[in-house]
């Protein structure tokens, strides 16, 4: 079996751009695949193409046993897809959004109320059903737009970023509600820029970078692939960090990430414990305050960076930036 969502060779370009480059990939039946990479690495015009909103320049793809070129109309018919930005008319209460579509859809009037009060329920929409969706929180809206993304009940959903724009509660509020809908069956496409957001939800994870994937596994898989252990040290002092850096520059073959804010380097090294006792040894000798230090296995973060940005040779200064305070363009 092919599955629920199936792709070969798949090729989308804007003039000598290949926004989408010879993208393979299978997601079978109630399994969830999420799509990472950087801005314009091509997540969103994969989905656009399996979602038949754009047309393939080449390759095949099908999509609950429809060829997206061949039966587009039954692929609408068989997925829900929620964009990067909720898509309700804020005109209209939850209620009336929902109801909307169900009748776009063909549903008969009593049918679609019917479906509407039972999404609202799920989404813990009920209370505002029936105020207009331009007062919504960001959470709501998102929310309204994924129940929209629901009302024909869909074997196959697509989820493009997900969770932009969301404060903390509201993001853990909507992954309780996606992972409640991998469990009743649906199989699921999620693109997301936030590495929790996958490793929480997504059992394989496929790297997509400049229009091809260039890494698949599950998220444990992808980790073990980067193979070593991180050592993370804490100084004391901010005027020791560039000391500190250099010291292990000495113990990794990559250049350590510096983190200013937090008095925080790291870096990758093999060797594991009796590596990290050589890094202890090494700071005391040089006289390094340091009020922390760890070995620990490599976040899917690091292991993303890592695969999408090659090292430069210069050190790597870090902004901090909360989750939901970016979205991909393209």
């Amino acid at each position: 079996m092919p599955g629920a969502i199936h792709a070969e060779g798949l090729v989308k370009c804007y003039g000598e751009i290949r926004a989408v480059d010879g993208v393979d990939l299978t997601v079978p039946e109630g399994s969830v695949l999420g799509l990472l990479g950087p801005n314009g690495a091509g997540k969103t015009t994969t989905v656009r193409l399996l979602t038949t909103l754009l047309r393939p320049d080449a390759g095949t793809a099908t999509v609950a046993g429809h060829d997206v070129v061949r039966a587009p109309d039954l692929v609408r018919r068989s997925i829900g897809l929620s964009g990067q930005f909720a898509a309700v008319d804020d005109r209209l209460t939850g209620r009336e959004n929902l109801r909307m579509i169900g009748e776009l859809y063909g549903m008969r009037s009593r049918t679609a109320r019917q479906r509407a009060d039972e999404l609202l329920a799920r989404f813990e929409l009920t209370g505002a059903a029936d105020r207009v969706s331009s007062t919504y929180s960001g959470g709501m809206r998102r929310r309204l737009d994924l129940a929209g993304a629901l009302v024909v009940r869909p074997s196959v959903m697509f989820l493009d970023e997900p969770s932009v724009g969301l404060d903390p509660t509201s993001r853990l509020m909507l992954w309780d509600t996606i992972e409640r809908l991998v469990e009743s069956g649906t199989t699921l496409l999620l693109t997301t820029q936030y590495l929790e957001e996958a490793d929480r939800l997504a059992r394989d994870i496929a790297v997509v970078d400049h229009g091809r994937i260039i890494a698949h596994g599950t998220p444990r898989e992808l980790k073990t692939r980067a193979g070593r252990q991180q050592v993370d040290v804490v100084v004391e002092r901010g005027e020791q960090i560039d000391g500190t850096a250099e010291l292990l520059a000495r113990f990794s073959t990559r250049t350590p990430d510096v983190d200013r804010g937090r008095f925080l380097v790291s870096a990758p090294v093999e060797g594991g414990v009796h590596r990290l006792t050589e890094v202890v040894r090494a700071l005391e000798g040089a006289g390094i305050e340091v009020s922390d230090i760890s070995l620990r296995r490599p976040t899917l973060d690091e292991v993303f960076l890592a695969l999408t940005e090659p090292a430069t040779g210069s050190r790597t200064e870090h902004v901090m930036v909360p989750a939901g305070a970016a979205g991909e363009k393209e």
